[in-house]
């Protein structure tokens, strides 16, 4: 025999088996496996003439990515229904953006629109003294929001009180906080995608602007200390309620469904009343009827008219609180209807008078942008078109044929033009409203409510407030006085 052949193949029989164990026994691996894995096959050591087959090894699977919940499973957090405190990275920086500039715009309405607007209108004499009195009611309104205003208009009030009038957690605007170490930010309930400081503020603007408006019923003939009397009580009796009935959700004409997108009743509707009501218990002014008021400049009052133009986007569109399609459908439709009613009030004038005038022009296309205030935020731009036509020739009318009969010497015409436009505005948003651009669907007989009840209360209100200011001051100047002017009276003061 061939032992050494023998011997060879011995070897190479054992050399095999022992491969074939090592391969049993190595680890299985994957590309790119950082670890071996575990086998679990006993070694086959004790038994080197067999040969054992090496046993494939599933690896372990790599965990799932987990798996999303359904947004559905996901509670969405409740709408709040009263100001809290939450994270300010539920803060919209572009609407934010937006409502500071438009709370910027609507200020410029007042300071210098309505100084300038209603300064150029008035005689000479009495020019510093208008212009005073809008800078005085800005400054003292101002005060009483931050005190008391805001939290009366806009936080929800409790029980059934709260349908008319708001609660104090907001009195000196506690509560409006800022947190920079924890992120925490106060928001309104109302427009929980901004700080509550800025919605404030944008309020603000809109109390500050009603009542700068009164004035133009009485200027040339009331005492300025009462004018301030007056108007720090109207703001808080009148405006404040008014404002709450009708944009604070819990208010009674707001969940009645009246609808005002940015003031057509808590502005003008209001302003318009209180100042017919000043005009009739103040009385006309020394020679109204017998001698012509001739305005001192009216490039003035167009300076301010354009200012308010102008300044009426924030009014409008700022009324969206957000920086979004609506906002931008409301600029659209406010640019259009002040258009349409400058040209209304312009052509209704001609026909009459046989000349169109720069007066009438600036009238008209306030008209128009009074009348689409409270409806910007509802209807189309061909209604808009519609409101604006309508606006101009029904405010022409109101600031001569309707003045002549209710025999009021409004002296700029705030009833003629706000209260007849937003009169005019708030019923035609009944009939133009449209459910696809605002999700809900307008009333004629609900928006004749709304008109009725703030024409109502802000009559008698005013009535009132005036009776109580005359307790403590002389409504108006003496005849001597009035004759030479409110500048020299009140202020001594004149233009050079």
């Amino acid at each position: 025999m061939d032992y050494t052949r023998v011997v060879r193949l011995g070897l190479c029989f054992w050399l095999a088996s022992t491969v074939f164990q090592a391969g049993a026994q190595a680890p299985a691996t994957t590309p790119g496996a950082s670890a071996p894995a575990a086998t679990g096959v006993t070694s086959q050591a004790s038994a080197p003439d067999v040969a054992v087959a090496p046993v494939a090894v599933p690896l372990p699977a790599a965990p799932a990515a987990p798996v999303a919940a359904p947004a559905s499973a996901v509670p969405a957090p409740a709408p709040l229904t009263r100001p809290a405190i939450v994270a300010a990275d539920t803060i919209n920086g572009a609407d934010t953006a937006w409502m500071m500039t438009s709370t910027a715009l609507v200020l410029l309405m007042t300071l210098p629109g309505i100084a300038l607007f209603y300064g150029g209108m008035v005689r000479k004499k009495n020019v510093l003294n208008t212009m005073a009195s809008v800078v005085a009611i800005c400054a003292v309104v101002s005060l009483l929001w931050f005190a008391v205003g805001y939290s009366l208009a806009f936080t929800p009030g409790s029980g059934t009180l709260g349908h008319f009038i708001g609660g104090t957690e907001r009195l000196w605007f506690a509560g409006l906080d800022y947190a920079k170490d924890t992120q925490k930010v106060a928001v309104s309930h109302i427009a929980p995608n901004i700080p509550e400081s800025v919605y404030s503020m944008f309020q603000l603007t809109f109390a500050i602007i009603t009542a700068a408006l009164v004035v133009g019923a009485f200027v040339e003939r009331m005492r300025f200390s009462a004018m301030l009397c007056f108007i720090s009580l109207w703001t808080m009796a009148v405006y404040a309620p008014i404002a709450h009935w009708v944009w604070e959700p819990n208010g009674w004409l707001a969940q009645l469904g009246a609808l005002d997108f940015a003031g057509g009743s808590v502005v003008h509707i209001n302003a318009g009343v209180a100042g017919l009501v000043c005009a009739y218990v103040l009385g006309p002014r020394a020679g109204y009827g017998r001698e012509a008021f001739t305005p001192f400049n009216l490039g003035l009052t167009m300076a301010g008219a354009g200012m308010l133009w102008v300044g009426w986007f924030g009014f409008n569109a700022g009324s969206a609180v957000a920086s979004d399609g609506r906002a931008g459908l409301a600029m659209a439709v406010t640019h259009i209807a002040a258009a349409a009613g400058a040209l209304s009030w312009m052509f209704a004038e001609w026909m009459v008078r046989g000349r169109p005038t720069l007066l009438g022009l600036c009238s008209g296309l306030v008209a128009g942008l009074v009348a689409i205030t409270p409806a910007a935020g509802f209807v189309s731009p061909r209604a808009a078109l519609a409101i604006g036509l309508i606006a101009g020739v029904a405010c022409y009318w109101g600031a001569t044929g309707l003045k002549r009969l209710l025999n009021a010497d409004d002296s700029l015409d705030v009833f003629g033009v706000h209260g007849v436009g937003g009169i005019v505005g708030s019923l035609l948003t009944g009939v133009f409203a449209s459910k696809t651009i605002s999700g809900v669907e307008g009333s004629i007989l609900i928006q004749a409510i709304g008109v009725g009840a703030v024409l109502c209360y802000s009559l008698l209100m005013t009535a009132v407030v005036l009776w109580i200011t005359s307790l403590f001051f002389s409504l108006r100047v003496s005849e001597g006085p009035e004759l030479d002017g409110m500048d020299l009276s009140q202020h001594a003061e004149r233009i050079a």
